[in-house]
């Protein structure tokens, strides 16, 4: 069998932890940062654990991770 390639959006996207969980980033952090608030832009800078309906996906385009 040949190897599966890795998907090059995907490995820019996402990681995953020691335990298998897919961490990502937040949205709404590139532009348009005037109206938001410190303290929300401030929250959006941590990253959080992707929602479970997307963890399969997600692993199959990080074969190798």
């Amino acid at each position: 069998m040949p190897k599966i390639k890795t998907h090059s959006g995907a490995k820019k996207r996402f990681k995953l932890s020691k335990n298998g969980k897919v961490i990502r980033a937040h949205a709404n952090k590139r532009h348009i940062l005037n109206k938001k608030t410190t303290k929300r832009k401030r929250g959006l800078r941590k990253n959080v654990v992707a929602d479970a309906t997307n963890v399969n996906q997600v692993k199959r385009l990080l074969p190798y991770q």
